[in-house]
C-alpha cells in the first residue's frame, strides 16, 4: 500500500493517544484519573439540550446550507457584536464541524505550499500538522515562562521574511493559559498591517479567564486591522458542547468564500441539530458559563498551589482556559530510572506517571515544548486532589 507523503508527514496527535490509552486502562478495570482531555467535564446545558430535542421532534434532520444555517450565523453575529464589539455581515461567517475544522479550512485557504507560517510555542497540537498539510512551514517562535509565555513584537518581526504569510494567536493559550493585554495586541497588529500579513486569533477559551482578566478580540482593535483577522471560535469550551462539533470562523468575505468551498467540497453542512442548539447557546440565557467559570477558577488556584509544591516542579498560573503547564527540567534531569533506562523527556514522563500511578496527562513535546507537562484541571476537584497526591508520590526525591 503506498500512502501519500502529505500523510506520511503528519504526526499523529499525542493529546488523542495518550486519552486511548487511558480509555484502555480503564476498560481493564484500573483507577485511572485523566487530566489529558480539553473538555469541560460539566454536562451540556439543559436549555440546549433542549433546544436539540425540539429540533429532532420537528425534523430538522436533512441538509442545511454549506456554511450553517442562516439563524446561527445571526447569533454568532450578534454575539460577535455583543461580546467582542466586532461587527460582520452573515456572509463573513461560516460555520464548520468543530473550531478545529475552521482552522483547517483558514490555512488552507490562505496559505500556498511554502508560505511561512509564524508559530508561537508553546502551541496547541494541531496548528504544526495542518499548516504543513497545506504545505506551508511553520516558523516556530519560543516563548518562555519568566515572560508569561508571551510573545514580544521583536521577536515576531525577526522571524518576519518575504514568504510570511500568516501568524496564528492563540489567547486565551492552549496549553499555558496566557491572555494578551490590550496593549500587547495592538503592537502585534501594527507588525500585520506593516507587513500585509493575515492572523488567525483563536479565542475557543475567550469565556475562561481569571482574576479579572479581561479577553479582547484582535479585529476589535481598528477596521484596518478587522481586515486582516479571522476569528475562530465555538462553542465546545464555554458551553461544554464538545461532541457537538460547532465551531465558527468571521473574517474578510473573500477568505470565507475560499473556506466554504473547501467545506462544500469536504464535509458539507456541520451537524443540522447541534446548529439549532448553538443558536439557543449563544442566544439564550448564559448564566451556566459563569458557574463553570467559577468552579474552574477553584481548581485553577489549587492545581497550582500543590503542583508548586512538588520537589522539581515549577509552575505558571494561568491567567485562562483550564489547562496547567508545569517545568518539570529538574525532574528530567534528575533522570529516574524506569524499565532500565533513565526518563529523559517528556514524552517517557508522561507515559510513567500514566503507567506507574495511573494518572494522564500531555507531554510538553505534543505542544513544540519540551521539559513541560499539560494537566487539565477540567476535571473534578476530588479528582484533581488524588491524581496530583498520586504524581507526587512517585516523583519524590
Amino acid at each position: 500500500m503506498t500512502i501519500s507523503e502529505r500523510v506520511k508527514n503528519i504526526n499523529p496527535s499525542q493529546t488523542l493517544s495518550i486519552t486511548a490509552q487511558a480509555l484502555k486502562m480503564k476498560r481493564e478495570g484500573k483507577k485511572v484519573i485523566s487530566f489529558a482531555a480539553g473538555e469541560p467535564d460539566f454536562g451540556t446545558p439543559e436549555n440546549i439540550r433542549e433546544e436539540a430535542i425540539s429540533a429532532i421532534r420537528e425534523g430538522f434532520s436533512h441538509y442545511t446550507a454549506s456554511s450553517g444555517i442562516i439563524e446561527l450565523k445571526e447569533a454568532i453575529v450578534e454575539k460577535l457584536k455583543k461580546d467582542n464589539e466586532i461587527e460582520y455581515k452573515n456572509s463573513e461567517i461560516i460555520v464548520s464541524t468543530g473550531a478545529k475544522q475552521c482552522l483547517f479550512n483558514a490555512i488552507l485557504t490562505i496559505c500556498d505550499p511554502g508560505d511561512e507560517v509564524l508559530l508561537p510555542t508553546p502551541c496547541w497540537v494541531s496548528y504544526t500538522e495542518q499548516i504543513k498539510f497545506a504545505g506551508a512551514v511553520p516558523v516556530f517562535i519560543i516563548t518562555h515562562q519568566e515572560e508569561d509565555f508571551k510573545l514580544s513584537t521583536a521577536q515576531v518581526e525577526e522571524k518576519i521574511t518575504s514568504r510570511t504569510k500568516l501568524i496564528i494567536l492563540n489567547s486565551p493559550n492552549n496549553p499555558t493559559g496566557a491572555v494578551y493585554d490590550p496593549e500587547e495586541l495592538k503592537k502585534i497588529a501594527q507588525l500585520l498591517t506593516k507587513y500585509n500579513i493575515y492572523c488567525i486569533c483563536d479565542e475557543i477559551y475567550e469565556k475562561l479567564v481569571y482574576n479579572n482578566v479581561k479577553h479582547l478580540s484582535m479585529a476589535s482593535l481598528s477596521n484596518e486591522i478587522k481586515e486582516k483577522i479571522i476569528t475562530i471560535n465555538g462553542v465546545s469550551k464555554s458551553y461544554a458542547m464538545t461532541g457537538w462539533r460547532i465551531g465558527y470562523a468571521a473574517g474578510p468575505e473573500e477568505i470565507i468564500k475560499g473556506m466554504s468551498k473547501i467545506q462544500g467540497h469536504s464535509t458539507s453542512n456541520p451537524n443540522s441539530i447541534a446548529q439549532k442548539a448553538s443558536v439557543e447557546a449563544l442566544s439564550g440565557k448564559q448564566d451556566t458559563i459563569e458557574e463553570m467559570r467559577k468552579a474552574f477558577d477553584e481548581r485553577r488556584k489549587y492545581t497550582i498551589k500543590r503542583l508548586n509544591e512538588i520537589e522539581g516542579i515549577s509552575c505558571l498560573t494561568p491567567a485562562g482556559a483550564f489547562y496547567a503547564f508545569p517545568n518539570v527540567n529538574k525532574i528530567l534531569e534528575r533522570g529516574i530510572e524506569y524499565n532500565g533506562k533513565k526518563i529523559s523527556n517528556s514524552f517517557d514522563l508522561s507515559n510513567f506517571i500514566l503507567k506507574e500511578a495511573e494518572v494522564a496527562l500531555i507531554p510538553g513535546s505534543a505542544f513544540e515544548a519540551e521539559g513541560y507537562l499539560r494537566l487539565s484541571y477540567a476535571a473534578s476537584l476530588e479528582d484533581i486532589k488524588e491524581g496530583l497526591d498520586r504524581i507526587e508520590k512517585i516523583l519524590r526525591f
